[in-house]
């Protein structure tokens, strides 16, 4: 059960690391890769948290959870910004 685990993490994160490297052009794509990347991160602690029974784990996943958020509130305020600006 966790190589299952461990190998649709890596696939997740794969995913978002070939979104940032092979779509470097549109921004968006790159924030959405970037949330995609966090997201295997997170299932990948509160997986090894399950199996290793540590809650520990699962509170870090929830602190990494709330930063992924303020990132992408981040990055789409200077995508909103960056296109006022390029508009007039």
């Amino acid at each position: 059960m966790v190589p299952f685990f461990c190998c649709f993490c890596f696939f997740l994160f794969l995913i978002g690391f070939l979104g940032i490297f092979c779509l470097r052009r549109n921004l968006l794509i790159i924030i959405m890769s970037l949330e995609i990347m966090l997201l295997a991160i997170n299932l990948n602690f509160i997986f090894s948290s399950i199996f290793f029974d540590i809650f520990d784990s699962q509170v870090f996943s929830l602190f990494l959870l709330g930063i992924a958020g303020v990132e992408s509130v981040i990055g789409l305020v200077i995508f909103i910004i960056y296109f006022k600006i390029r508009s007039f």
